[in-house]
């Protein structure tokens, strides 16, 4: 909610109202235990970087070209880059860098078990719609984040680079091929259904990436109310996580 002054009454003059309330709760954690649940988000966040480096060099190994292998290796490069600065955030918070990130080291192995690609295409898909629900997790958790966490979350999981590689390559695939795009297709629903479960283990295994979604002040992220997670019925973050694979595979001309 906006709060404006009436006109004559300067900022100065003024005492601290919810306005400034709400940017002083945005600016830093109000209380350490905010910031221990912010540090246990930016741990996944870091994590999530580290597996994407060991899967794009994994991924530039199986390259079919040279410009693809070039390309996958930079995108490795900058994934380190990226979760250093989320380290570094850690540690400007008070917390062990080392300790959050391993917290999750884990934390994908069950989805990669369960989800291993047999071709290409599917590797590409993998890495486009598999791994990015768990980005679009963070990214609306973020939003219950301090203002310098949050931006820095939102600015690393904005780098498109890798997905607009996979896309030009799966588009260019599929464009000629509908035997192709039938199958991926078809993958693309169980990846989906695999990363959702990640996400749901994630908010029943650690009660403080659930505080951090319902710390969000923005009314259009959606809310998780902790009773949701205990039933079996779909909630607005699940929503949005699919209504956001929707529009992943759409952009390729696949079926949800």
């Amino acid at each position: 909610m906006t709060t404006h002054l009436p006109d004559g009454v300067s900022v100065d003059a003024t005492p601290v109202g919810p306005t400034d309330e709400n940017h002083i709760a945005k600016a830093a954690p109000e209380t350490p235990a905010d910031r221990r649940d912010t540090i246990e988000l930016l741990g996944l966040v870091a994590q999530l970087e580290d597996v994407a480096f060991a899967r794009l060099a994994a991924d530039a190994a199986l390259a079919p070209s040279t410009e693809q292998r070039l390309a996958l290796t930079q995108f490795a490069a900058a994934a380190v880059v990226r979760r250093d600065r989320v380290l570094a955030r850690i540690t400007d918070l008070g917390g062990d860098p080392v300790a959050a990130l391993r917290q999750y080291d884990h934390v994908l192995d069950d989805f990669d078990a369960r989800t291993q690609p047999s071709s290409w295409w599917e590797r590409l898909l993998k890495a486009y719609v598999g791994y990015g629900v768990a980005d679009d997790f963070c990214r609306i958790a973020a939003e219950g984040l301090d203002e310098t966490s949050r931006a820095m979350v939102l600015e690393i999981l904005d780098d498109a680079s890798h997905a607009d590689l996979a896309v030009a390559e799966l588009d260019a695939a599929g464009s000629s091929d509908g035997v192709l795009t039938a199958r991926l297709a078809l993958w693309g629903r169980r990846l989906v259904g695999e990363s959702l479960g990640v996400v749901q283990r994630l908010l029943v295994q650690r009660p403080g990436l659930v505080r951090v979604l319902t710390r969000s002040r923005d009314a259009d992220v959606p809310a998780v109310d902790a009773a949701d997670l205990n039933t079996n019925q779909p909630t607005k973050l699940f929503s949005e996580l699919t209504a956001q694979h929707t529009r992943r595979m759409s952009r390729l001309g696949l079926t949800a």
